[in-house]
């Protein structure tokens, strides 16, 4: 091949090569800035069916929920909505500890978890929940409804058990009280919820019952649960 044919070859493969290298990548495009919310105090939350209040536990300061002393049946989780998130795509972070209440049911599990694409004030959302109590249960069916998901109002997590049995719940090591990381991960219709820094996910919903939707992040603890939050980080996607 004639060597000056190739000098002009490889200098345009090159040439290409920079500009390509050049052009952004769909993930470069698709990194917004990450939200820390340290939970360190009540400002920017919409506190509903109960009270807040910022206090220590175990060490660390933390937001506390905690029931109305006149709440009804119907409002059975106390939420502390984020206002100034409007959430579509990406990753909740966040640390939490729940327990039962001292004057809660026998039947209480400590329920605690994050609402997600919330809308009209947390009645409709997607809410992915821990059952700390079941984490180390002697029972093993108990162990396997350790980590639930729900979507509100339609689809509530005794639907969902009853129609699709084992598909929207699972295990996860979790112990009372314990501060516990929550990560979920959400992208259109599908969402992964993952525990305590692990590499796989405990939960995977592939069908979001309420499709690709946006809302708010909420803070979400059952009426039944003396429940703490902290250290709440949303990195958007678009």
């Amino acid at each position: 091949m004639n060597h000056k044919y190739l000098t002009a070859l490889l200098s345009l493969g090159l040439g290409l090569a920079v500009a390509v290298s050049l052009v952004p990548t769909t993930a470069q495009t698709k990194k917004a800035p990450a939200l820390t919310i340290p939970l360190d105090s009540l400002a920017g939350l919409e506190v509903l069916n109960g009270s807040a209040e910022i206090v220590t536990h175990k060490g660390r300061r933390a937001l506390h929920l905690s029931p109305s002393s006149n709440h009804q049946p119907a409002d059975d989780a106390v939420l502390a909505i984020v206002n100034s998130i409007d959430f579509r795509n990406g990753t909740i972070e966040v640390e939490v500890a729940g327990k039962p209440r001292v004057d809660a049911p026998a039947d209480s599990r400590g329920f605690i978890g994050i609402m997600f694409r919330t809308q009209d004030h947390g009645t409709r959302g997607e809410n992915f929940y821990l059952r700390p109590t079941n984490g180390r249960a002697d029972d093993q069916l108990r162990r396997n409804h350790s980590v639930q998901y729900e979507s509100v109002p339609d689809f509530p997590w005794h639907r969902l058990r009853k129609e699709n049995p084992g598909v929207y719940e699972s295990y996860a090591d979790l112990q009372a009280g314990s501060w516990t990381k929550m990560k979920i991960v959400v992208s259109g219709s599908m969402a992964q919820l993952y525990v305590n820094g692990a590499e796989q996910p405990s939960l995977i919903v592939n069908d979001l019952k309420r499709g690709d939707s946006h809302g708010q992040i909420a803070l979400w603890s059952h009426s039944t649960t003396d429940g703490y939050f902290s250290n709440l980080k949303v990195i958007p996607t678009k």
